[in-house]
């Protein structure tokens, strides 16, 4: 006897058919732990899949699962929180194509909008009002020869450049790639201690040391709300 194929729920058919439909591991209101907005209310919406498996990340959950939701259901979610800020994060949300019509349609509807993006790909569909932010992967990542960085010379100043640093070694390329790319000058630049593997002060110490022309940062979130999903 063959197999019996699971039933499928006729809401669920529906979405998967709709051509505007995008898989979500979760919706939900919290404080900008990062990047520019830092501390601004802003809904996430968080896209489930992501190519890359970098070591420190915090949100293994969002590689697989989620749940079929179309962009109209998406942004009366969001509307439902009144908020002005919104990130469309991951995962990776660009391993998705449809994302690029959500964060249009974020656009349109007046909020404003970033992304967060690992920059393994091609930044150059997103619509410019958004505030892209390339999340570039230092090699303490595991992933930085996934780096695509044909997407630098995309870069204006309404986006973001952020380097997770783990080490010294990570500090070392992240401070020859800004020098050398001249990163500076074109947006934000914002260097990070990986959570957990490298001490805050030691990474602001460096950074004072070498004059270096870009912004600390440590995760707001996790200070409040340490590890826990959805914050």
């Amino acid at each position: 006897m063959g197999a019996v194929a699971a039933e499928v729920p006729a809401s669920e058919d529906r979405v998967r058919s709709d051509p505007e439909r995008l898989r979500i591991t979760e919706i939900f209101h919290s404080l900008q732990g990062e990047a520019r907005d830092v501390g601004w209310r802003t809904v996430f919406v968080r896209l489930t899949g992501c190519p890359l498996r970098c070591t420190y990340c915090d949100t293994t959950y969002s590689f697989f699962g989620g749940t079929w939701r179309t962009i109209d259901a998406i942004l009366d979610e969001v509307a439902r929180h009144a908020p002005s800020h919104v990130c469309v994060t991951g995962g990776e949300p660009l391993a998705q194509k449809r994302c690029l019509a959500l964060l249009s349609r974020l656009c349109d509807a007046g909020y404003s909008v970033s992304l967060e993006t690992s920059g393994a790909l091609d930044i150059a569909g997103v619509d410019r009002r958004v505030s892209r932010v390339l999340d570039l992967k230092t090699p303490g990542s595991g992933e930085s020869h996934r780096n695509r960085l044909e997407n630098l010379a995309q870069l204006t100043p309404h986006d973001q450049v952020k380097f997770v640093v783990c080490d010294r070694a990570d500090y070392e390329w992240a401070r020859a790639l800004l020098a050398d790319h001249a990163l500076d000058r074109r947006c934000d630049v914002l260097f990070s201690p990986a959570h957990g593997q490298l001490a805050p002060r030691t990474l602001a110490e460096w950074i004072l040391e070498d004059r270096l022309p870009a912004r600390f940062q440590l995760q707001l979130h996790k200070l409040l709300w340490g590890d826990e999903p959805g914050r």
